[in-house]
């Protein structure tokens, strides 16, 4: 296992250095592509670059091409391997055209459904769930066999996670800047487990080098941001998480980790399926005499919730809060797993 760790630090550096160089190289060729956006927060009426998370995507995928060089003597395991490559480069492609052409919504929630068949098709492991300690005597059983329900759950979580991260947007940095965070946890909750399973390895993997992708790009998006990530980018991420939960067998422990997302996504829904009308943009209100971002009262996202909980704040300061409050809540999410699941199930505390 030694020589695999020495080659994910390896990829990890290179898949960082070639993004910090190849970001800014690539910014005018989508400039003049016609792939660029106005920064309707800012007063600046200049042309920003957009879907620039093409770059990093394409730099994780070479990367995590090579690491298949380790896997050549499992077969099942390459199998699942070249399952979740498929799936990630289908959703970088899909985002990709939705960034040149802006596809409609129906578009965004089949086309994820058809990515994640492969990572079904591919997945060995169960299906059956261990029952909390209350429902066990109710129920008469310790274990509970879904069967293909279980698979619709995995198929449903990769079509929440790769659009959880897009509608939670629209300020430099948070994109880029909340990925990160989930990743860390969940390359934190990777290490926590490897000693016991295994199959924790191949996340641990993915995480590493879309970590060292993602701070670069971070640098170049954060206020204030010289290139827009796009959709490229923000279904590139949903879709590493999926398959990193689904194959590393801890989905339900990503979930928590997903939880402003989960809370964004509730605060959306009556916008989202048209019960009241739903703009392109739900952006905060710009003021440009003070340089703050206002609460707006029917764009209904996690953003515009927490400005009007804690007033006008600049740009800056509403996405260094919203990541901290996604770190507070990583940290939450440990607690949760470790400590109160503990009070439900017999396995669940925490292996030292």
């Amino acid at each position: 296992m030694l020589p695999l760790f020495v080659a994910v630090a390896a990829l990890g550096a290179f898949a960082f250095g070639a993004s910090w160089y190849l970001i800014p190289k690539f910014s005018p060729y989508n400039l003049k592509a016609g792939l660029f956006g106005k920064d309707l927060n800012k007063t600046s009426e200049s042309h920003v670059p957009e879907a620039l998370g093409i770059v990093p995507a394409t730099i994780f995928l070479v990367s995590i091409i090579c690491c298949q060089l380790f896997y050549t003597t499992d077969i099942s395991q390459l199998l699942q391997y070249n399952a979740a490559l498929l799936s990630i480069c289908f959703m970088v492609f899909l985002g990709f055209a939705d960034d040149v052409v802006n596809l409609p919504w129906r578009y965004k929630l089949i086309l994820p459904t058809i990515a994640t068949l492969p990572l079904l098709i591919a997945y060995s492991g169960g299906t059956t769930i261990v029952l909390p300690k209350p429902l066990r005597a109710i129920i008469g059983a310790t274990l509970l066999d879904l069967g293909i329900l279980y698979q619709v759950y995995m198929g449903l979580l990769a079509v929440f996670c790769t659009n959880a991260i897009n509608i939670y947007a629209g300020i430099n940095g948070l994109e880029v800047g909340q990925s990160i965070v989930i990743a860390v946890a969940v390359l934190l909750h990777n290490a926590l487990e490897l000693p016991s399973n295994p199959q924790h390895m191949f996340s641990l993997t993915v995480m590493s080098v879309f970590i060292c992708v993602s701070l670069a790009l971070l640098r170049y998006n954060w206020y204030p941001s010289s290139v827009f990530v796009g959709d490229s980018y923000t279904y590139f991420a949903g879709m590493v998480f999926a398959v990193a939960g689904i194959l590393g067998h801890f989905s339900k422990t990503l979930l928590l980790f997903f939880g402003p997302q989960i809370i964004n996504f509730l605060v959306s829904l009556p916008q989202i399926f048209g019960f009241i009308p739903c703009p392109r943009h739900r952006l905060p209100r710009f003021d440009a005499k003070t340089g703050n971002l206002h609460c707006v009262k029917n764009h209904w996202t996690l953003i515009n919730l927490f400005l009007y909980i804690t007033g006008p704040m600049s740009e800056r300061a509403t996405c260094i809060s919203l990541l901290v409050l996604q770190g507070v809540w990583c940290v939450f999410a440990f607690f949760v797993r470790y400590y109160v699941a503990s009070l439900f199930y017999d396995t669940a505390e925490l292996k030292l």
